[in-house]
């Protein structure tokens, strides 16, 4: 990457500047767009390579682009001083964890329901960090989180009332929620990072800890599923390396600086609707009353969520400008 293009990136997204809410919007869904590409793209590479290999391939590009724009930045921001363990678990949750059990979960369910449990992730996150580092939940928050579980029960039973009878088809649902959770302890791990450093900083380095782990790992699962190596799988991982990776992180932080935490969070809720319709265009997954009753039930929790509060906590306040989101 040159360095003019490292400095124009740098001063499109690097920092903070007033812009339009329409920006705003617009960023986050790119973002939200990206996300769901890498989604359906799991799913339809799902017999021509192994869920690790896929990741640890996707965050390697990644990181070396994340890295590299980094080091156009201040020094400190390059080091890890007193974050370093807290970066690892970065690394071991958001990146280690979260990738390989989204792609295998994409094994054995559609992309349709892996994009509408997703958006359970901003739900997830909320209880999390009310468990974990006592960020106070509103009532709102909490009424959204009991409905938005409503709608992954609605979807992983299939709207079946006799939930264990169904629950051997769900398998694939059920890891797409350990890697929703996985992603969500991530972002509550990312927030005491990114109160001390940089955005860009936390999430290159954290990316930067967990790809050795998952070169690892790759190294062990190819002696049982080699990757089938075509162009088109090329072509994937290095567009999965690229705009899920690194133009939607950096959409989403841009988006969030203009329009804040619970602004972004309301357009998160477009991540189903593009995984529906990329689902249905490029694979031709159908759309049942399951989908839209649990769908439904979980974009509606997210947006109930989402509602601004009269009275802001200061922790929300001051983390309003600062998200570190890679999915």
């Amino acid at each position: 990457m040159s360095k003019s293009l490292q400095r124009r990136l740098a001063s499109t997204w690097g920092r903070p500047r007033p812009s339009g809410r329409l920006v705003g919007v617009l960023l986050v869904n790119v973002a939200t767009f990206c996300w769901a590409t890498n989604i359906v793209l799991g799913r339809s590479l799902r017999a021509e390579i192994g869920p690790i290999t896929l990741a640890a391939l996707r965050f390697s590009l990644g990181a070396t682009i994340l890295v590299a724009m980094l080091g156009r930045g201040e020094p400190e921001g390059r080091r890890l001083g007193h974050d370093r363990w807290l970066l690892l678990l970065m690394g071991i949750t958001g990146v280690v964890l979260f990738a390989p059990a989204l792609y295998l979960g994409l094994r054995y369910t559609t992309a349709l329901n892996a994009t509408l449990i997703q958006a359970l992730a901003p739900l997830v996150t909320g209880v999390l960090a009310a468990l974990l580092i006592r960020e106070p939940m509103s009532r709102a928050q909490a009424a959204g989180a009991v409905v938005g579980l409503a709608g992954v029960l609605v979807l992983i039973s299939r709207g079946s009332l006799d939930f264990w009878r169904t629950i051997g088809s769900s398998t694939g649902d059920l890891i797409v929620l350990v890697a929703v959770t996985l992603w969500s302890l991530y972002t509550v791990v990312s927030r005491r990072v990114t109160a001390r450093r940089p955005v860009l900083s936390a999430t290159a380095l954290s990316t930067l800890l967990g790809v050795p782990f998952l070169l690892a790992a790759m190294i062990w699962e190819w002696q049982a599923m080699p990757p089938q190596l075509s162009p088109k799988l090329v072509a994937a991982i290095v567009y999965i390396g690229i705009s899920p990776t690194v133009v939607g992180f950096l959409s989403w932080n841009a988006g969030v600086r203009r329009l804040g935490s619970s602004g972004a969070m309301v357009f998160y809720n477009t991540l189903p609707l593009y995984g529906v319709l990329l689902s249905s265009l490029f694979l031709g997954e159908q759309l049942s009353l399951t989908h839209l009753v649990g769908g439904g039930l979980i974009v509606g929790g997210g947006l109930w969520a989402a509602r601004p509060q009269t009275r802001a906590h200061p922790a929300a306040v001051r983390g309003d400008n600062r998200s570190s989101l890679t999915n």
